[in-house]
């Protein structure tokens, strides 16, 4: 788009009808003739420490628009507006854009409405263990690839009785094996070797019931397990 000094002359706005222009890809309207740089970037989002340009046709460059400069959006052409460096990420699948090259885990919290209680992670390359990111931790964006944040519930710390036996328990859920594991002290997979484990005091509406090998299930505090043991050879 051209400038008013390239056009040699200034049109007339007709304040009845709303002028339309364009940032990031996105359309806007108003009723205002002329608007600044800070303005623009607030309708769109775009921190006022990020550079806006101005599409202009060739052969000229586009045109930088700092935050004081005020802009004429009554021209002839639609205004293009857009932010050169900006980086791309996910938090929970959603995608969001950053223009800066660092985020910290707080802004990656409010950026994905993430609770506090929640815990937010980096997801790693298959092997490897994803990294907790800590509110106070920056993350650098510019990377190769678009990274992804996800977040979890925080444990909680609850008591459950296996056998009449008290263990604190940190996780959510519960299985078939890790129940094994801490009435008898390890899980036996020989085929010959058998486990009853049943449930009482869970959570609704099955609130007891019986578990088999690879099961799961939600645990709430002061759950009761029983888990026998039998030879089947």
């Amino acid at each position: 788009m051209n400038s008013d000094n390239q056009h040699g002359v200034i049109h007339p706005h007709n304040p009845k009808k709303p002028l339309t222009f364009v940032i990031e890809g996105k359309d806007y309207e108003t009723f205002d003739q002329y608007k600044t740089g800070a303005e623009l970037k607030q309708l769109a989002g775009i921190p006022l420490d990020t550079e806006l340009f101005l599409s202009v046709s060739k052969p000229y460059q586009d045109e930088l628009i700092e935050n004081e400069k005020q802009v004429n959006l009554a021209r002839p052409e639609t205004e293009y507006f857009f932010v050169k460096k900006k980086l791309q990420f996910f938090i929970n699948g959603k995608p969001f854009t950053w223009y800066k090259q660092y985020i910290r885990g707080i802004q990656i919290r409010e950026l994905g409405n993430i609770p506090a209680e929640d815990i937010i992670f980096l997801d790693l390359k298959e092997g490897w263990q994803d990294d907790e990111i800590i509110d106070d931790e920056i993350v650098d964006l510019a990377r190769p690839g678009k990274e992804k944040f996800f977040s979890k519930s925080k444990p909680m710390e609850l008591t459950i009785i296996v056998n009449a036996r008290s263990h604190v328990w940190k996780e959510i859920d519960i299985s078939f094996e890790q129940l094994v594991a801490l009435a008898f002290g390890s899980y036996d997979n020989n085929p010959n070797k058998g486990y009853t484990v049943t449930y009482s005091r869970g959570w609704d509406p099955k609130s007891e019931g019986t578990m088999v090998k690879g099961a799961v299930v939600r645990v709430k505090n002061k759950m009761i397990f029983d888990v026998t043991a039998t030879d089947k050879s």
